[in-house]
């Protein structure tokens, strides 16, 4: 298979073209990342090392804007592109908050501009990821499903919810074979600092004072980031074209607890947590039913959460030096002021 991957470098996106060139070492992987603060190319530098001299590489690294429709064009027709995975996006809920426009910008219009040119050059699979957080909240019982209505409650969900319309149509109105996935909580390596666990992890490996929203009751699914991109390459590979794959690992968890957690593994005391003013809109609970994605697609979550947990804090130990790597001036002094203000 010939795949264009985009956000390949941030996050998720790296996890699964680690996992799917080494589970598939004959596809080619077109990695297209604008390379914004979360995105990091030296995550996937090795591969490219290894593809460097290559008369025909199996993975391509291209510094653009999924919102550049020539450059689009131009990827899918001279790579003979086969299929669209769509990872890029702006994710950070209290980055949406302080700014909607950018998430607005690319997580719409630039994912309705890779529909556009998938829709032109007669991709035969084209793969949204989405998130569980364009169904909104969650009281204490109940999970969500593939048909619970959509209500997101963040600019970040929104813009989410949106892309996900925008697919819908596209598949309605043209016929494009466009599956969306939906998935928890994430956590494993490479996350960016900015997101609950490697924040928290760093914060108490300084013995910096450790932000909790509200008093930490918030809920959340937690999946380890192989397990959901195993999802995204079955879905891939075995979804049918319209439907909506949603992936958990069945790890619910209330904020405070991860943090507690993380504070035990690393030998800290509770007394490092410190509650801060809850973030607008913040929803309580989001818990997923996967039976469909297991039923049709024989997906699964490996680890459990004490397992996962553990090896992404030792990921983090053992990378110290990628860790300092990501963390900017710029987004110091993001989280400086967004949490001092809420302190």
């Amino acid at each position: 298979m010939r795949l264009l991957v985009t956000g390949g470098c941030g996050f998720i996106g790296t996890n699964f073209i680690q996992g799917v060139l080494s589970a598939h070492p004959d596809w080619v992987v077109v990695n297209l990342d604008r390379l914004t603060y979360a995105g990091n190319r030296h995550n996937l530098l090795a591969l490219e090392r290894e593809q460097a001299g290559r008369a025909d590489p199996n993975y391509v690294f291209i510094h653009g804007d999924i919102g550049d429709r020539a450059l689009v064009l131009s990827l899918l027709e001279e790579h003979r592109l086969e299929a669209v995975v769509n990872f890029a996006a702006e994710s950070h809920v209290d980055r949406s908050i302080n700014d909607p426009a950018p998430f607005l910008s690319t997580n719409v219009m630039g994912a309705q501009n890779l529909l556009e040119c998938a829709r032109l050059r007669g991709v035969k699979r084209f793969v949204q990821i989405s998130t569980d957080e364009v169904y909104g909240s969650l009281g204490a019982y109940g999970t969500f499903s593939e048909s619970t209505p959509l209500s997101p409650n963040s600019p970040y969900s929104a813009s989410k919810a949106s892309a996900d319309l925008v697919c819908r149509a596209y598949r309605e109105t043209y016929g494009l074979p466009v599956i969306i996935t939906r998935c928890s909580n994430n956590y494993g390596p490479y996350q960016f600092p900015e997101k609950l666990i490697p924040l928290m992890f760093l914060k108490a490996k300084n013995g910096d004072p450790l932000p909790v929203y509200g008093q930490g009751t918030n809920v959340r699914d937690w999946i380890w980031v192989g397990d959901h991109c195993k999802g995204v390459e079955l879905a891939l590979t075995r979804g049918a074209p319209g439907q909506v794959y949603n992936f958990g690992g069945a790890a619910e968890r209330a904020n405070l607890d991860v943090v507690r957690a993380i504070l035990k593994a690393l030998g800290k005391p509770e007394s490092l947590i410190t509650f801060v003013k809850d973030r607008p809109g913040h929803d309580q609970r989001y818990a997923m039913d996967f039976s469909k994605a297991a039923r049709e697609l024989g997906f699964a979550p490996s680890l459990d959460f004490e397992t996962g947990l553990a090896q992404t804090l030792d990921w983090y130990r053992d990378n110290a030096a990628w860790l300092e790597s990501v963390q900017s001036g710029a987004y110091r002094r993001f989280m400086d002021e967004w949490y001092g203000e809420r302190a």
